[in-house]
């Protein structure tokens, strides 16, 4: 049976090769190698962080990270989500992700952004069928090597907090 559950520190490893696995895709991040853990836990709000687990097997990840340090910013936070080449299409996101916006809302969370590169037309659909709406495209927003690369900006503001 599939669970979704909040994310504890021993998860992590587990999480960093699904994070790794996502960075090597070359169409999910600017980020080249995974963060080791000091860096990926102080990026990331302390709420918010989830895994999805299969027979002990973590398949996916989701957590927050937080847009800005000032306080009127508080309440909009950055979406990550992560799935094992293994678990793509099987709906796996998409319960991390509804899961993460219920978390968020319990936290205080009024908007959801999330930065896609175009070519990840799967996570583009994911957000989208978890309420985000397309803001706009960022264009040539970063350079990977000596590419640049766009970036689809998406946000999901809450009907019920904000």
């Amino acid at each position: 049976m599939l669970v979704v559950r909040t994310f504890n520190q021993q998860d992590y490893p587990d999480v960093k090769r699904i994070y790794q696995q996502g960075i090597d895709t070359g169409n999910a991040t600017f980020q080249t190698v995974a963060k080791d853990w000091l860096e990926w836990d102080s990026s990331m709000l302390k709420c918010c962080r989830l895994v999805a687990v299969q027979d002990k097997l973590i398949l996916g990840w989701a957590a927050l990270s937080p847009i800005s340090s000032r306080q009127v910013y508080s309440g909009v936070a950055e979406v990550s989500v992560y799935l094992a080449k293994s678990a793509q299409g099987k709906g796996i996101g998409h319960l991390l992700l509804s899961k993460l916006i219920t978390d968020s809302e319990s936290n205080h969370i009024w908007t959801l952004q999330a930065g896609i590169f175009p070519e990840n037309e799967a996570s583009i659909e994911l957000h989208k069928k978890n309420g985000f709406r397309i803001i706009g495209v960022r264009e040539k927003f970063g350079q990977m090597g000596p590419l640049w690369r766009d970036v689809v900006l998406m946000e999901r503001r809450s009907k019920l907090i904000g």
